[in-house]
């Protein structure tokens, strides 16, 4: 054992105690320190070298201090660096390396800063030099996070400090929150990091970190503007190779990734953007291509996105997050093993009602840890030897175990429901197609005058209701025909084009008149289409019931592929690749865009992984089967505008309003109670006064706008190379004024904020109960062309039919666990307006707008409650009705079915 030494002094050397670690040291526990002394002489271990002179001040080892002479007058400055702890960067992996880190912490050598004046040197007009010292670990935070210091003294003609420069001596990775400089006269200077620093083992370039106050390009401090030119070019990368894990790298590329060809030609999927299936770009990984298909990118386990996209290390530890997408591949073997056939259906309602009664028994896997780590509310314990997948009953059966048979309920969530973006006014009649009858058939409806009058009682006729604004559709006929032969060829499912029409009733509801189903020209059989309606006989009311699953699934289709991830998901990531490539950090409008944009990239690689890809979660469970994501493409080249992804326009596109200065929003609503816009409309003012307020402040000259070349290169790229497929269309707004800016903005944080939230956070309150919104239909109608035995076995048990049509027992189980993990608010969620960004705490002018637009979202929260509690309101209050919150702006976390968050989370 060894024992304490004695000290020993003499003018030629010194000898230390020197506590060293019993095992390798881990970061941010110093108990972890030997409790011994040992002797080290510091002419070995620490050879004594005169300190180099750097800029204005000396490196040596330990804590070390820029040191001036005392003719010069200067400030003493105290860098205080905050370092998130992280389970993955720079406090854990043990090691080598890891050991290595510890002795540089040790050494006072973990991250060396510079600091950059805001200004040139007036005598040479040259950037004046900068001012370097280490940073030495002082403390371990309570909060998670470890701070270092530094100590500068500053000169009083260096000026302000217009940025840091940073490199992490470690061997991994450092997560810095923010750095105060502490000491000046006018008080401590804050700067927001928050971002990944890589190690100068990966990268010997050094980061940069701007101060907290924006500027526009042509107001930037003269000492950074080459530092700002700098970062946005290394941003940028150049076009080539492999992008490596640590980089912060934005470039595009198209949907070549979603296939999987090496592995089986039915997994090779067409390539998504370009002249034939026009799409938007992703961020390029530039993974090399596959063997078997020189156009398709190979896929790897971990999807390439720029270090700062990543998700924070709360959100990885989550159930919300990336261990929520790999754990579907547990999930859906484990499901496999319990349900031996794909194909099976439910035998009976009472087996759907029994998930979550009694849950489905999961057999003893080595995934299941993780499982119960993914899905803490599904799976239950039911023995101390065997788990169940046991799903929580959703709100909607809870309040009423029929809502899905109602037809009243099938109205109204048209326009409160998971999908209120796709009904329109009908303008005109007869109802036609648009496509080429030569190829799809007769392109007039079978949906007659004579039809919808009787459906009506005489109360009124077609013409008079079209011209009232009485009639309304679901028209998914065009999107889907092109489609029905290709997914026919698929085993155990059909599709048809379909058309669903409504009318609007003195209660201000919709009521369903009649489904159309069509199927084009088939294997020598000519067009077939038959309209369907509420019913009075048993019969009749049977084929209402098997006509709305298939209408039902048709817009379960669209609203996941085009509502929801076409709308916000995919269309948003051009403006984030565009924002950080373009606009600096520095830039005002690159800060008001931040927080809209978190987490959105991880969440569209890790879908493109699981849930879009060939044979994942989407392609195997919803109608459009492998065809999906073209039909999607589709859907972009036909019906995506930019313009029209601003709530007021897509609501005067649909019919559902028109300008009225009158009106408050200035819109009048064609269907008074429609809780989708009513809501939607209080938050897009909401939204876009705050914007307004904002935009104002940094561009009071209107010239300004058209004059910034960071903000026109932006907008540029967004509509030329991020939607490359539709530079040239007439409709994308011009950028020449503060109110062209607003309305653009408005549009972007419109789309990741309220928009997302109406489309995502009830899936699992209205799908959860699949019968409600079937993701798939499997059979074809009993009245087209079936066969003697079909029919008979119709007539028998219809039930059976219908629960045929629906899912089978995997799809539904499958998708009802996603539809509950993707309904989830994570417990570090960000909502809109809630917490405010550091740059814009920092003018008081912005400051006090953001109070303002907080203000504003507490009062919506307050509207939608009262206008959940108005009775007179049927389409959000009533018996057993679910209200709709989906835009009320907070919640708490989980399954909530409200909760506005910033960005695109998940």
């Amino acid at each position: 054992m060894l024992k304490p030494c004695q000290i020993h002094q003499s003018q030629s050397a010194q000898t230390l105690l020197f506590p060293v670690p019993a095992k390798p040291l881990i970061h941010g526990h110093g108990s972890n320190l030997a409790s011994f002394p040992v002797c080290v002489r510091p002419s070995i271990m620490f050879p004594y070298k005169k300190p180099k002179r750097v800029g204005r001040g000396f490196i040596n080892s330990g804590k070390v201090k820029a040191v001036l002479s005392e003719s010069e007058k200067s400030t003493r400055v105290k860098a205080v660096i905050t370092v998130k702890r992280t389970v993955g960067g720079i406090l854990t992996n043990l090691g080598l390396q890891r050991g290595l880190d510890d002795i540089q912490d040790l050494l006072g050598k973990s991250l060396l800063l510079e600091l950059v004046s805001a200004d040139l040197d007036p005598k040479t007009g040259l950037e004046k030099k900068t001012i370097k010292g280490y940073a030495h670990r002082t403390r371990i935070g309570e909060n998670g996070t470890v701070e270092y210091e530094a100590d500068f003294d500053i000169s009083t003609d260096f000026g302000k400090v217009g940025a840091i420069l940073v490199e992490n001596e470690h061997h991994k990775e450092a997560f810095l929150r923010d750095i105060v400089l502490d000491g000046f006269p006018s008080g401590p200077v804050t700067i927001s990091c928050r971002s990944w620093v890589h190690s100068k083992f990966d990268n010997p370039q050094k980061r940069v970190f701007f101060t907290n106050k924006s500027y526009l390009p042509s107001e930037t401090p003269s000492g950074v503007r080459r530092l700002r030119d700098e970062d946005l070019e290394s941003l940028r990368g150049n076009g080539e190779g492999e992008r490596k894990s640590f980089e912060r790298i934005y470039d595009y590329d198209v949907y070549n990734d979603l296939g999987n060809p090496d592995s089986s030609e039915e997994l090779k999927r067409p390539v998504l953007g370009g002249k034939d299936h026009p799409y938007p770009r992703r961020c390029r990984t530039g993974r090399p291509r596959t063997k078997t298909d020189p156009l398709s990118e190979e896929r790897s386990a971990s999807v390439y996105v720029p270090r700062d996209e990543a998700f924070s290390e709360i959100k990885q530890l989550t159930f919300q997050a990336k261990t929520v997408y790999s754990g579907l591949h547990a999930l859906v073997p484990s499901l496999e093993t319990v349900l031996l056939d794909r194909t099976l259906g439910f035998p009976h309602f009472r087996g759907i009602d029994s998930l979550f009664d009694e849950g489905l028994k999961m057999p003893p896997t080595e995934d299941q840890g993780i499982l119960k780590n993914i899905l803490p509310r599904l799976i239950k314990t039911v023995t101390d030897a065997n788990d169940a997948l046991q799903f929580e009953i959703p709100e909607t059966m809870d309040r009423d175990k029929f809502f899905w048979f109602r037809d009243e309920e099938f109205g109204r969530q048209t326009l409160a429901g998971l999908n209120p973006c796709s009904i329109q006014l009908v303008t005109e009649w007869p109802l036609k197609s648009q496509l080429d009858p030569k190829v799809y058939g007769p392109s007039e409806s079978v949906i007659t005058k004579e039809l919808i009058e009787r459906e009506i009682r005489g109360f009124m006729t077609v013409d008079e209701a079209i011209k009232a604004k009485k009639l309304f559709i679901l028209d998914y006929h065009d999107l889907l025909l092109p489609y029905v032969s290709k997914v026919r060829e698929i085993e155990g499912t059909t599709l048809y084009g379909s058309r669903t029409l409504f009318f609007l009733t003195l209660d201000g509801t919709l009521r369903p008149l009649a489904i159309e189903l069509t199927r084009p020209p088939i294997d020598g059989k000519p067009q077939w289409k038959q309209v369907f309606t509420p019913s009075w006989h048993a019969t009749g009311v049977w084929l209402w019931r098997l006509a709305k699953a298939h209408v039902l699934a048709h817009d379960s289709g669209y609203h996941q592929l085009v509502s929801h991830w076409l709308r916000t998901h995919c269309a948003t990531e051009p403006y984030i690749i565009a924002t950080r490539r373009q606009l600096s950090e520095m830039h005002p409008i690159y800060r008001l865009l931040h927080p809209h944009f978190r987490y959105t990239m991880e969440i569209n690689a890790l879908a493109r992984e699981a849930l879009i890809n060939a044979g994942g979660i989407i392609e195997s469970s919803f109608s459009p089967g492998k065809y999906s994501l073209e039909l999607c493409a589709d859907a972009y080249d036909k019906q995506w505008q930019f313009d029209l992804q601003a709530l007021p326009a897509d609501l005067i596109h649909r019919g559902l309003a028109v300008e009225d200065p009158s009106a408050p929003h200035g819109l009048k609503l064609t269907i008074e109670d429609y809780p989708f816009a009513n809501d939607g409309l209080v938050l897009w003012d909401v939204i876009k006064q705050w914007v307004a307020d904002y935009v104002n402040y940094y561009y009071p000259d209107p010239a300004q706008v058209e004059s910034d070349p960071e903000l026109q290169a932006w907008w540029t790229e967004i509509r030329t190379v991020g939607h490359a497929d539709k530079k040239d269309e007439p409709w994308w707004p011009v950028l020449k004024t503060p109110s062209d800016l607003i309305n653009i903005v408005t549009t972007i944080v419109w789309v990741t904020s309220g928009h997302h939230a109406a489309v995502n956070f009830g899936q699992y309150t209205y799908a959860g109960y699949f019968p409600n919104r079937p993701t798939i239909a499997r059979t074809n109608m009993p009245t087209e062309d079936a066969d003697e035995q079909f029919r008979e076995n119709f007539f028998a048990k219809p039930e059976e039919a219908l629960l045929q049509c629906f899912p089978s027992q995997i799809q539904a189980t499958t998708v009802m666990a996603v539809l509950d993990i993707l309904s989830n608010h994570s417990p570090d969620e960000e909502y809109l307006g809630e917490k405010m960004e550091p740059a814009w705490g920092e003018d008081a002018v912005i400051n006090a707008a953001f109070e303002r637009f907080n203000g504003r979202l507490r009062e919506l929260e307050g509207i939608v409650d009262d206008r959940n509690a108005n009775k007179k309101l049927r389409n959000r209050c009533g018996a057993g009705v679910v209200p709709y919150q989906l835009l009320k702006p907070f919640s708490e976390p989980g399954v909530t079915g409200k909760g506005v968050p910033y960005s695109i989370s998940i």
